[in-house]
């Protein structure tokens, strides 16, 4: 009888360390690691992804799916060679339930396989890198900004319905800037234009003046050109010292002429780019976002803000759906490809492949902002290509 009883003490509490331990899992916070550049050419680009995504969560009070958010940081530095080291000190140091990042598609790339091997959830708040949501994809990898494939492809639409017949594509010799040009190219020429010539350089130079030279030459109705920071100032700037801004226009991706007005000057007034964000959206959904965000950091919100604020979001989708339990993961990606998510830039969706639908919209630079003018596409898909899933 003394056995029985006591067997019965053991296993009620054994049953009540279980319960006690699955009720401390749910109440204990989600950690979730931010894996940006925070120091380097891109350190302004991480610190925004940051401030957007705790801006989100100030907004829910502090909690996501019913709980609280622990944050972990880790500067990747922009570093390739790093990023494998990187990343595991997230996954197997810190132990992370999620990652968020990051700006360069080299470093993203290391954190996608890192994450697909060990199904650690990661959502990409910047990288374009097209392989992160094709042959890279997998159920627990999302991105909250956009492919390569995106805002390029609607590029060489706009050129294409503008008359023009023969352009020149110019870019760093990179995955980006061929993906860029390769986006651009595409619709370009099944819109009835033809890309006449590919130039290129080796990243990160910024002696253009031969290839200016090759392009007056050569005579095209357009330039898609691809460049970021330093190079698309020096760009847009030669190239309208060389004079070719009068009769040969010159387009290109958002990131030609996203935080670098200040420095281009009058070398970029009135020119055309595609991005999903732009100045002057004037939505009450972004203006409320503009607002707060200016609020809490003293500073105006751009793409980078955004993508930040909507990786949040969709973690917020995901971890409501699942009660919190991060280890639902197949529950926690259905409701992030069921949803709509009201971003600032405006409502988008999310692929099978877990990329943004979302509109694309033609920019046009007026003083120191990217006017909005219009859509460029609306609900733009990334085709995926080679993602299995």
């Amino acid at each position: 009888m003394q056995r029985r009883h006591a067997f019965a003490t053991l296993a009620a509490a054994a049953l009540f360390a279980i319960g006690a331990t699955g009720a401390h899992a749910q109440g204990a916070k989600v950690k979730v690691g931010f894996m940006l550049p925070y120091t380097g050419t891109y350190a302004a680009l991480g610190n925004a992804i940051e401030n957007g995504f705790r801006l989100y969560v100030q907004e829910q009070g502090g909690k996501l799916g019913g709980r609280e958010i622990e944050f972990v940081k880790v500067d990747d530095e922009s570093d390739p060679a790093k990023a494998t080291d990187n990343v595991n000190k997230l996954i197997k140091r810190d132990s992370v339930d999620v990652i968020v990042g990051t700006v360069h598609s080299g470093v993203a790339m290391a954190m996608a396989k890192a994450a697909k091997d060990s199904g650690t959830l990661l959502i990409v708040p910047n990288a374009g890198a097209d392989a992160v949501t094709g042959p890279m994809c997998a159920p627990n990898i999302f991105r909250s900004s956009f492919s390569n494939w995106q805002p390029a492809y609607a590029m060489g639409e706009v050129a294409a319905k503008r008359g023009h017949k023969k352009a020149i594509t110019i870019t760093w010799k990179y995955a980006a800037g061929d993906e860029s040009v390769n986006g651009f190219k595409e619709a370009f020429e099944k819109n009835g234009g033809q890309v006449v010539k590919q130039l290129t350089l080796p990243f990160p130079n910024v002696e253009f003046q031969a290839l200016l030279t090759e392009i007056a030459a050569a005579k095209p109705d357009a330039v898609y050109s691809f460049f970021a920071g330093g190079g698309a100032v020096k760009f847009v700037k030669d190239y309208a010292g060389a004079g070719l801004n009068k009769n040969i226009p010159l387009y290109g991706p958002g990131f030609l002429t996203d935080g670098t007005l200040e420095a281009q000057g009058d070398a970029a007034q009135g020119m055309l780019t595609t991005l999903h964000y732009a100045d002057g959206l004037n939505t009450p959904r972004d203006n409320a976002f503009r607002l707060a965000y200016a609020k809490a950091y003293k500073l105006q919100p751009d793409v980078y803000a955004v993508q930040g604020y909507d990786a949040a979001q969709m973690l917020g989708i995901g971890l409501g759906a699942v009660k919190g339990d991060v280890s639902k993961k197949a529950e926690f990606a259905a409701a992030i490809e069921k949803a709509k998510i009201d971003s600032p830039r405006g409502a988008f969706t999310i692929s099978k492949a877990h990329n943004p639908v979302q509109d694309i919209y033609l920019r046009k630079v007026d003083g120191k902002v990217n006017q909005v003018s219009g859509v460029a596409v609306k609900g733009l898909a990334d085709p995926a290509r080679g993602c299995r899933m």
